[in-house]
């Protein structure tokens, strides 16, 4: 993969030898018939799971219409899949995105690729709400923003603590989201059957 710079940015022999080092510390033989493909197949899926890295987000909003609007819109449940930082384990999940146009708008597909460009990046829940808030109104100049964020994480369900079915929600409330408790509620209310 080539950055802006022009720049190799992802190397996929590094982490084909890393796979091979981390099969054998675990006790695995990385030449054994299961095994001998694995480290490509990773190199491959971890190009396209970090792909977020070398993507700029605010790039997708660039593209936008003057209408005058200034009431909310809303794309509810839109699919996520990141990895977590900690344990390079998924989490997934779905976003709530809302915003308060300044008479500017942007198609609704864009808000689904912002979320997904930070979603495609070694993240936190927490972090991805707020870049996914902070990005809308940098780029956007609304009159509010408001992000709620619903997932379930492996390093919880499948190791520690080992509780499947938990969900951590996070939400960012920024402009009048966060001034005004009555815009704030609305936008709850619109979630619906109580997400939130």
């Amino acid at each position: 993969m080539i950055n802006r710079d022009g720049l190799e940015v992802y190397d996929d022999e590094a982490i084909k030898a890393a796979v091979v080092q981390l099969l054998r510390a675990v006790g695995e033989d990385p030449n054994r018939e299961g095994l001998i493909d694995t480290p490509r197949r990773i190199a491959e899926m971890y190009r396209e799971l970090f792909q977020g890295l070398h993507q700029d987000p605010a790039e997708v909003l660039q593209v936008g219409f003057e209408e005058n609007h200034q009431e909310m819109v809303i794309v509810r449940d839109i699919p996520f899949y990141s990895m977590c930082e900690h344990h390079l384990l998924p989490f997934h999940g779905t976003f709530h995105v809302g915003y308060i146009p300044h008479g500017r708008v942007v198609g609704i597909s864009k808000l689904a690729r912002l979320v997904e460009i930070y979603a495609r990046r070694p993240q936190l829940q927490e972090r991805l709400t707020s870049n996914i808030a902070d990005t809308l109104m940098e780029e956007l100049k609304p009159e509010g923003v408001a992000v709620v964020g619903q997932a379930e994480h492996l390093c919880m369900t499948m190791r520690g603590v080992k509780k499947p079915g938990s969900h951590v929600v996070t939400s960012a409330n920024r402009g009048l989201f966060r001034d005004r408790e009555a815009t704030r509620m609305e936008f709850m209310a619109l979630l619906g059957n109580g997400r939130h």
